[in-house]
């Protein structure tokens, strides 16, 4: 799986699935939750298993206050920083842009002050699809039935943007099935059949969650914060969300939490944050336009019902 994992206080795992820029490394780096592995797992019957061994991290903007056990590691000796700008006295400057936005370091998980024991941890109880949706349309965060997972699982969503890829100067919508597509010998249903058989045996619950924009799309509106996305992670994997209030999405019919603690309630509503609501919802019919022509190619009854409903489409 191409994906990183962590564990929760009963050692059971919490799985992310993203493609480069969608916070992987960020978010399942948490001093309270070990890491089990930034990158490349295996899920059995008997649990979740790391191959790696290392984490890749991307040092953009990279934050002390942000992102502090990431930011470490790239202090010590034996990590190796990638396309990073040093200054006159050979320190890291992450914030300088003037060669390449796609900054990395790789280090070795020893780096970090939390790790899972092993590279192992217990049957997950949650499993998290990461997308940087650059077009503004999608909520924070969505919780999702079983055939719905499996629907972005085999999507695998984000977009890219300036600096993820050498060429990419405005926002482009890519789906790499099982947010690892050039890594899977096996046709994408394959996997999107195996997926469905871990959830109903493990009972783990599948969310979304979107770190891109909102307010508008990229250069009119602004990135969720890392805070707020940490806060929104937080409810879903503590069990916080269990017995909260949902709204169904107009467009994916997902379910979105009516309020989660420390959150903005507008923020959970992608369509109020935009000054111009008439521009979301054609920004909103051409994402879901997306979505539906790419997964024609799975076939006219592939999605099972679980794809976007085009109701605003239909309007």
């Amino acid at each position: 799986m191409h994906c990183s994992a962590n564990l929760g206080p009963e050692g059971e795992a919490a799985l992310f699935f993203g493609l480069s820029g969608t916070g992987k490394t960020t978010l399942s780096t948490d001093p309270n939750r070990p890491l089990i592995g930034d990158d490349e797992h295996g899920w059995s019957r008997d649990g979740v298993f790391n191959l790696e061994g290392g984490c890749y991290a991307k040092t953009i903007n990279l934050s002390q206050t942000a992102e502090p056990e990431i930011h470490a590691a790239t202090q010590r000796f034996g990590t190796v920083l990638e396309n990073v700008v040093l200054d006159d006295a050979s320190v890291p400057t992450f914030t300088d842009v003037s060669r390449t936005e796609n900054t990395r370091a790789a280090y070795p998980l020893t780096a970090l002050p939390s790790i899972a024991k092993g590279g192992t941890g217990k049957t997950p109880k949650t499993v998290v699809f990461l997308t940087a949706d650059a077009f503004g349309v999608l909520p924070p965060l969505a919780k999702l039935t079983p055939e719905q997972a499996v629907y972005h699982f085999l999507s695998g969503y984000t977009a890219k943007v300036a600096g993820t890829e050498r060429g990419v100067t405005e926002p482009q919508a890519t789906f790499s099935a099982c947010f690892g597509a050039p890594f899977m010998p096996l046709h994408p249903s394959v996997y999107g059949e195996m997926l469905a058989e871990r959830l109903r045996d493990s009972g783990a619950q599948a969310w979304l969650l979107n770190t891109g924009w909102t307010g508008g799309g990229y250069g009119v509106g602004k990135r969720i914060d890392i805070a707020s996305t940490r806060r929104l992670l937080t409810a879903a994997l503590d069990g916080s969300l269990d017995s909260a209030e949902f709204r169904t999405d107009p467009l994916f019919a997902f379910a979105v939490p009516a309020a989660v603690p420390g959150i903005e309630p507008r923020l959970l509503d992608p369509r109020q944050t935009w000054a111009d609501g008439d521009a979301y919802d054609a920004q909103a019919i051409k994402l879901v336009d997306l979505f539906r022509k790419n997964f024609a190619k799975f076939g006219p009854d592939a999605d099972a019902g679980a794809g976007p409903q085009m109701m605003m489409a239909a309007e």
